[in-house]
Parts: structure tokens; sequence; C-alpha cells
């Protein structure tokens, strides 16, 4: 479980196919000052809002395993070396919760359709992939955004918007979206929940 809090980035420096896993599968390293003990190989880890298993660590690097699924339902798909991708370690038990609980499970992608700057902040309006979701999203709900918790500003019937201040844009690579990227996107959890039982 992660709160969508971001601190960390990396950059992807090799992605290859491994015969050890599932045809299909790849196998991402990433470059970070972000530390993780041997221990920790193993764990989840959340990569641009994707919770993605730990499983080598090198001297300045750490390598993660991506599933056919992972591949299908994220923009891992479109993933190019020399990319910035969001890291969140997973949460501890009683440690503050500044975002809101984010799984790692992402629900569809987005696409970017317009930025606007606003006093240094930006309003940016997306997409949704899978058009059935819009149902689950509400003004001023938490959404998932590559792995950043951020509240939902307004709800259309073909997209949303959400706002983004400059210490979110310094701490993550939303700094970096332009027209026609696509986002991951995790729907609140209770709310879907809330939702599956009315």
């Amino acid at each position: 479980m992660f709160n969508g809090i971001i601190y960390s980035q990396g950059v992807v420096k090799s992605i290859k196919k491994s015969p050890r896993y599932v045809s299909g599968s790849l196998v991402i390293e990433i470059a970070s000052n972000i530390r993780f003990q041997k221990s920790d190989i193993g764990e989840s880890v959340c990569c641009d809002g994707v919770c993605l298993t730990l499983i080598r660590i090198k001297k300045k690097s750490f390598l993660f395993y991506l599933s056919k699924e992972t591949l299908k339902r994220s923009n891992f798909k479109y993933v190019k070396i020399g990319n910035h991708i969001n890291i969140e370690k997973s949460l501890l038990n009683g440690q503050k919760i500044s975002g809101h609980y984010v799984q790692g499970h992402v629900d569809s992608t987005a696409k970017i359709k317009k930025i606007s700057i606003i006093d240094k902040t930006w309003v940016i309006r997306l997409e949704l992939e899978n058009r059935k979701l819009y149902k689950y999203l509400i003004e001023k709900a938490s959404i998932s955004i590559n792995g950043v918790s951020l509240t939902l500003s307004k709800v259309a019937k073909k997209y949303f918007e959400v706002n983004v201040i400059p210490h979110t844009l310094k701490l993550t690579n939303l700094k970096k979206l332009k027209n026609k990227d696509i986002v991951n996107v995790e729907l609140d959890i209770f709310g879907k929940y809330i939702f599956k039982l009315s």
C-alpha cells in the first residue's frame, strides 16, 4: 500500500526480455538515488503508480519485473530508456498518510488533452482510455496519476481535470507531461467499493 506522496524519481536505464520469466514480460532497470537493502528484494515498490516487485539491486540502480498484465494495463507498454519514473516505497505500519491510499493497481490509462497554467499551478485535462470508469469519478475525490495523489477539480462526460501545484511539479515527473502523453490512473479504492455496494 502507498499514499501517493512522491519524493524520489528514477530514470529508465535498460529494458530487456528475460527467458527466466513468462514470454511477453520484461525486466526494467531504473537508476535512482533512492536506497534499497538486500532484504528489500521481493518487496513492492510503486513506479509511476504501478506496484512492481523489486528483483535485483545494483550499486546505483535496481531491477523490476513487468508482467504481461502490467504492460497491458499501464503506460509501461510505451516505456523508453531515459524516461523519468516516480518512485514510492510501500508504507510502514503506523506511517502518516499525507495523500490517500494507493494500491498500485492501475485501473486505466489516460491521455493528456490540455495543460493550462494558472498562477504557476498546472490544470491538466485528461481523457480516460476506459470510458466506463467515468462513473467512479467525483469532484474533490482523490485520484492517482502516475502514482501521485491528486484531487479531481472537475469531472465532465468525456474528460476530467486535476490541479498540480508547483511543489508537486518539482518533486514528480508530472512537470514533463505534454499533450497526448499517456499516464497511469488509479481510482480511489473507497469510491469503487462504495459504488459497488450501492
